[in-house]
């Protein structure tokens, strides 16, 4: 199953276009080499905390410079390691940073 394509609720996706979804961990991994992102990332995911909604922000690029962890971010997460553990992915809503950024919704804990 393709995490980005996975369906929610309605619930979900009307909370998220209205700038409601409240992000319970926050990791930023714009400035990062993608080899140190990808390991911040599934640090997170698999942290066992209890994080339902995970808001990564990985920057927008530029026209000179492409923003080459967004771009790697969604073959990531479609990796066995982390497929299992993520619901669904969402753009980010523009109060949390827009195009630069996602809400990574995890599975609940078994």
């Amino acid at each position: 199953m393709h995490p980005l394509g996975a369906p929610l609720d309605g619930t979900w996706d009307r909370q998220i276009s209205r700038g409601r979804v409240v992000p319970d961990r926050v990791i930023d991994l714009h400035g990062h080499s993608v080899a140190d992102a990808h390991a911040r990332l599934l640090a997170a995911i698999h942290a066992g905390d209890g994080t339902r909604v995970l808001l990564v922000i990985t920057g927008k690029g530029r026209p000179d410079r492409p923003a080459r962890i967004r771009t790697e971010l969604m073959h990531w997460l479609e990796r066995p390691d982390m497929r299992s553990a993520v619901a669904s992915v969402r753009a980010a809503h523009p109060r949390h940073g827009g195009g630069g950024a996602f809400y990574v919704i995890l599975r609940r804990a078994k």
